[in-house]
């Protein structure tokens, strides 16, 4: 997917399922009082940088990420939104060593952590970097959103997502870990963990029809040699469709770990 769509779908993505967005923002906000320094791992288009920033007044962000395309578009956001002084960015890639972030109080790693090779010497490093009484936080997939559950769509949709997660398991992604395990074995305490039903229903706003248009399409492209040519046809008829449909929902889980250091 080009670095437009994707960073338009990551936008939606957080303006979509707004309600979990704002329980976690609150709640690492609580936790990282007077905690002044944080740190974004693979922070993709900004959208938690921005709400660490807002959420936490006299804090900044070092928004870190792969992407320049990405970084570049989150310092617009900052600028546009009155954040560029309290926002910055840094290009690195996680599997390499990481730059020198200084004195750290909170790491968020949000949807980033599965993508690493060997996340055990990311989860050394972040506890490397972090202050005494730091915090590490990771939220995670357990499910990619479903759109068409309850409609004529919803198997070959279930057939995409089973094909997709065995595309990213041959890939070595790390999906389904159980990172509050994994931050104990790094030498982190206090993990505490939050798991996230998201479940909802018809009819919702234009922006998730959208972000469903960029999510079916997406997964459409990367199956081309994994779907019949049936199910490809019928994925493509499905998004050219969406826009006339008032049937969607969108069904997904996320898991949140809070480690401290």
């Amino acid at each position: 997917m080009a670095h437009d769509h994707m960073i338009e779908l990551l936008d939606l993505d957080a303006e979509v399922l707004s309600d979990y967005f704002r329980e976690v923002i609150g709640w690492v906000g609580r936790e990282a009082v007077d905690r002044p320094r944080i740190v974004d791992l693979g922070a993709g288009s900004g959208t938690a940088s921005l709400a660490l920033a807002r959420q936490l007044p006299g804090a900044t962000v070092t928004a870190v990420d792969m992407s320049p395309e990405m970084l570049a578009h989150l310092r617009g956001r900052a600028a546009a939104a009155g954040l560029g002084d309290r926002i910055q960015t840094v290009e690195a890639d996680l599997d390499q060593p990481w730059p020198d972030f200084g004195p750290t109080d909170v790491i968020w790693a949000a949807a980033s952590m599965h993508h690493l090779a060997h996340p055990a010497t990311a989860l050394a490093s972040a506890y490397g970097a972090l202050r005494p009484g730091g915090l590490l936080v990771i939220a995670e997939l357990k499910s990619f959103p479903r759109y068409l559950a309850g409609t004529a769509g919803e198997d070959v949709e279930l057939r995409g997502h089973a094909a997709a997660a065995e595309r990213r398991h041959e890939a070595g992604m790390h999906m389904h870990e159980n990172w509050g395990d994994r931050a104990t074995r790094a030498g982190f305490a206090s993990v505490i963990e939050r798991h996230f039903d998201i479940d909802l229903r018809p009819p919702l706003p234009a922006a998730a029809t959208r972000y469903a248009q960029l999510s079916l399409a997406r997964m459409r492209h990367g199956l081309t040699d994994r779907l019949s040519e049936a199910d490809l046809a019928a994925l493509d008829a499905i998004v050219a469709g969406l826009a006339d449909r008032d049937d969607l929902g969108v069904r997904t889980e996320r898991t949140v770990w809070l480690a401290r250091r």
